[in-house]
This record gives C-alpha cells, structure tokens and sequence, in this order.
C-alpha cells in the first residue's frame, strides 16, 4: 500500500513512533539550588531560572536581561506553571514552565526560539586532577555532575562506557586532535549527532577545559573555567549552547514566509518522524505523490539543512530528482496539510 493511502487511512498512531534526533522532554523544568525555602530565596532562584529558560530556549545569554522581557522579570508567574522543592544536597527549587506562555513571551520580544529536538551529544570527558586522569564512563560517579550539567543546559548528552577498548581513545592526544578520526570511528557504536571531546585540568585549586564540537563535518571549539567539576561542565555545555542554538533557532516571523521542499522515500513512520523536526518552523505537508512529500516551512535554506541533516536526510539537486510516476496520482492530504499553499520558486529536494 503506497504511504498516501496509509496517511489518509490513518491506520497506524504517529505518537507511538520514535523521533529524530532526540527530544528533550524536560526542556521546560529548570532546576536551581536554594539554601532555604524563603521567599527571598524562592524570588532569587526564580530569577535564576528564567535566566536558565531563555538561555535554553535562545541560545543568548543576554536576552533575558534585556528591556523586551522586563515584564516577564517582573512577574515571572506569568510564564510558570507550578514549583516545588526537592531535597538535597543541594535542595532544589523546581520549576515548571508554561511551553506556551514561555515561547508567546519570547517571539513577542522577538527573540528566536530552539525547539526540543535537539542534536544528541555523545560526550568525551578527560579529567585530569591531583588524583590522576579518569576517562568518565556512563556508569560512574563522576558522571553525575555532566549529566545535570547538559540538563541544566537543555542538551541530550550521553557518555562512552570508557571501557578498555575506549580507554586508549579517550586520552588528550586524541581529544584535542584535529583531526577526529580515531575519535569518530569509536564514537559510531553510540549513532550520536555530534561529538563533544573534553579535556578538563585542575590547576591550582582551580578547573579550566578545552573543547571541541564536531557535528557532522562542521567543528566548533573553545576553552572555559570553573571553580569546580561541575561548574567547568556547566560553562563547557553553555558555551556549546551558544554555538548550536544559532543553527537551529526560528526567528519570529520567519514562518510568515514559505520555503518549500520534497522528500523521496517517504513511509507513515518516516512522516510522524519529519513532522516533530518541523513542528518548530510550522511545517505542513503540502502534497504527497506516492512515495515523494511535499512540504513547505517558514524558515531559511540554511536552518532546514541543519534540520534535515540530524534527520539523516540527503539533499539531492533538482537535476537529479527523480520525476514523479505518473501511475501515482497526487493525493491532497487530509491530515495536518494544507491544500493550496503558495509553491517557492526556490523549491529544495531531498530523500532517506
């Protein structure tokens, strides 16, 4: 049965197949130390983690400071849902944040937004300490500090078992490399997005790092510091924050304009897929041909790649696209289409 006539039968639950990428579904619950359960202490944590929120959501570490967002500052209750506290150490104010009360709030300031699904990191970490060198591993201790760290951030990460065979990868040779390639070929058990290589040093009391991003063939790197592991992890997945948030934010407004692209291959599973990638740039399905989908999105060429690659997709030149059987008659979609949308001159290709 061609994947036109499953999607108008609707025979199969698209909530029930996984996603793209990975979806982070704690993006909206942020979590700040508190030394009591005061008010003054509850108000400051609050501020904290609006702080926190935007950050996640924009990928500017300013843009909660700014005059846009004063009202929110003001009465942060507006955007809040509900807290509660949570035993330590440390306690913890958690808060829970409105989705849409907090994204109406950022596009009216005009602020882009990163939605939930995100790249997932695989995460090298070499620490070096007056204790010696430790490759962190999943399973432990001193994983714990990294993994609330990239919770804190709002970033799907995920670490080696750092067993024998990654120990001898897992050293700063090969972490701080330019080339990645020894790196790369032990990272592909985990079919992570990007891989994140950490060095980090204590130096007099004090904590500094140096790392790179490699997603797919683009490379990010940078150093930080902290007074203390978990600090230095927090200021390492911050700064990844920064780097990545630009490539896949949606601009206010953006979906005002149309940008349309096809897909080859398409299959009910690959659409539920598809369809959670684009839900940030207000994709519709626009027309379904057998098994090729047309789509149309508000966001810019650039933004849609980065989208579609973590998806796994190839773009394929309009040259080169295969034309459509004419045994397989266009069907007009009756679930989350639209009939009629306006056709980008501009239009992309791409298949699975």
């Amino acid at each position: 049965m061609r994947f036109s006539s499953y999607l108008l039968l609707g025979c199969l639950s698209l909530a029930s197949l996984p996603g793209l990428a990975q979806t982070v579904n704690d993006l909206y619950q942020v979590r700040e130390p508190v030394t009591s359960q005061s008010p003054q202490e509850r108000d400051r944590a609050t501020q904290a983690a609006v702080q926190t929120m935007v950050v996640r959501l924009t990928g500017n570490t300013r843009a909660a400071e700014g005059a846009a967002l004063a009202e929110v500052r003001k009465d942060p209750q507006q955007i809040i849902s509900q807290y509660g506290y949570e035993p330590g150490p440390p306690q913890t104010l958690l808060v829970d944040f409105d989705p849409a009360s907090t994204d109406r709030a950022l596009r009216q300031a005009g602020l882009p937004i990163w939605g939930s699904n995100r790249p997932s990191i695989l995460g090298w970490w070499l620490i070096d300490s007056t204790e010696g060198s430790n490759l962190v591993g999943d399973a432990q201790e001193a994983a714990a500090p990294l993994r609330r760290a990239a919770q804190h951030r709002g970033l799907p990460m995920q670490l080696p078992l750092a067993d024998l065979s990654e120990q001898g990868v897992g050293t700063a040779h090969h972490l701080s490399a330019s080339d990645p390639g020894e790196l790369k070929q032990a990272s592909e058990r985990y079919g992570a997005d990007a891989i994140l290589a950490v060095h980090a040093r204590e130096e007099g009391g004090k904590w500094q790092a140096q790392w790179r991003l490699w997603l797919g063939e683009q490379r990010e790197q940078g150093n930080v510091g902290g007074d203390s592991v978990e600090a230095l992890a927090d200021a390492v997945l911050l700064a990844v924050t920064e780097r990545l948030a630009p490539r896949f934010a949606v601009k206010p407004g953006a979906t005002a304009s149309t940008l349309q692209f096809e897909v080859q291959g398409m299959n009910l599973e690959r659409y539920a897929q598809l369809m959670r990638v684009l839900e940030a740039m207000g994709g519709k399905l626009v027309l379904v041909e057998g098994e090729r989908s047309t789509f149309a999105v508000g966001t810019s060429a650039e933004q849609l790649r980065n989208q579609l690659g973590l998806a796994r997709l190839q773009e394929i030149p309009a040259s080169e696209a295969v034309p459509v059987d004419a045994s397989a008659p266009a069907t007009a979609p009756t679930s989350g289409a639209e009939a009629g949308a306006p056709v980008s001159a501009g239009k992309l290709y791409f298949r699975w």
